[in-house]
């Protein structure tokens, strides 16, 4: 199982898009790997993300006030209804 800290140092808000990914800013400078991050969403929706993995996954009916605990590297635009979503690292 992959670590998971509960902690986040950094934070950034996110604007879905369908073909960009989240930008990392959690390796060392000039690093291209992208681990993911974890969401915030502060609006109530549905949120379809690109994990990771690989995955392409909609969670549906994210409650407002969620952390969605997910290493999450696109969030799409498309069937994403969900508002003020925040990146963290």
């Amino acid at each position: 199982m992959a670590y998971q800290k509960l902690q986040s140092s950094r934070a950034a808000a996110v604007t879905p898009s369908d073909t960009a990914n989240i930008p990392s800013v959690s390796g060392p400078a000039g690093e291209t790997v992208n681990n993911g991050c974890v969401l915030y969403v502060g609006g109530l929706g549905d949120v379809r993300v690109l994990t990771a993995g690989g995955d392409d996954v909609v969670f549906s009916a994210v409650p407002a006030g969620t952390f969605v605990p997910v290493n999450v590297v696109r969030v799409f635009s498309t069937n994403t209804t969900a508002t003020n979503i925040v990146a963290l690292w």
